[in-house]
């Protein structure tokens, strides 16, 4: 048996996994820095809907400058909907993707409808805007707080307000709800001198418009003793009769230890997360 001398071959191999690693390390280094541009004050109604109208339904993009086909978030702030401004949160940016902030109707000066179909006009203005600053709609998501979180379960689960836009709600890429209500909302019932521990259900409450979802769908919730009056057991039973109805990406998620103020904090970085792993055709994150 010959005596093979191995060690100029794991020389040249040495050195070309050194040469290698240098070579990407420095391709890393030429990758452009992404950069960031933000307009504000965006008009995204196409008609005229009044004074007020024109003072709240508008949008703020953040968005990247350098990069292409992007995925979008749009960011519905909370505030019961009669609270509350156009915000684009701090832990969303610098994510690689656009985030859009949208501002809508609140009561007494406008009905819950109202609302709910200024969030469907904004997504429908996302869907046709949005190529232009170099986002891709079939990357566009839906986030959202509280009443934030409402409007945007509406807008997903009752089709007939993106129909009226001409979008079909099911070209959504993913819906994150935080701590939605999604019985009747509150503020409908008191309209109607229901209290805020009389739960109901009629056709502007989510659970009403429970259907099959092949979007992912991510009911999240503040710790279920520290969240407002039983919004993690609604948000538990939501998921669950989405579940049944045949949706396979449905999630539940429960941040102990934070309440409905806090809970969008460790939330975000669930949603981005999941907006990457989607927008990256990669699989979704484990629990």
């Amino acid at each position: 048996m010959k005596n093979l001398n191995l060690q100029p071959k794991l020389a040249i191999i040495t050195l070309l996994i050194a040469a290698s690693t240098i070579t990407t390390a420095s391709a890393q280094n030429r990758r452009p820095q992404i950069t960031y541009k933000t307009e504000r004050n965006i008009s995204y109604r196409t008609t005229d809907q009044g004074d007020y109208a024109r003072e709240r339904c508008l949008l703020d993009i953040y968005y990247p400058e350098n990069i292409k086909d992007f995925p979008t978030v749009v960011w519905f702030h909370g505030g019961g909907i009669e609270g509350g401004n156009k915000e684009i949160p701090a832990e969303l940016q610098n994510s690689g993707m656009a985030v859009i902030g949208v501002g809508y109707r609140l009561l007494p000066k406008a009905t819950v409808q109202e609302a709910i179909d200024d969030a469907a006009a904004a997504v429908a203005w996302a869907f046709r805007e949005i190529e232009k600053y170099g986002g891709s709609t079939k990357k566009i998501f839906l986030a959202g707080h509280s009443a934030g979180g409402y409007l945007l379960d509406m807008v997903v689960l009752d089709k007939h307000y993106l129909d009226k836009y001409g979008i079909d709600a099911d070209n959504i890429a993913g819906a994150f709800p935080y701590s939605a209500q999604v019985i009747t909302h509150y503020n409908v019932r008191k309209q109607t001198g229901v209290g805020a521990l009389q739960p109901r259900i009629d056709d502007t409450a989510p659970l009403y418009h429970v259907r099959k979802l092949d979007m992912p769908l991510l009911v999240l919730s503040g710790d279920r003793e520290l969240e407002l009056y039983g919004r993690y057991e609604e948000q538990a039973y939501f998921y669950r009769m989405m579940k049944l109805n045949g949706c396979e990406k449905v999630y539940l998620y429960e941040f102990d230890g934070h309440d409905h103020n806090n809970m969008p904090g460790p939330a975000h970085t669930v949603t981005k997360r999941f907006i990457q792993a989607i927008a990256n055709g990669r699989p979704l994150p484990e629990r």
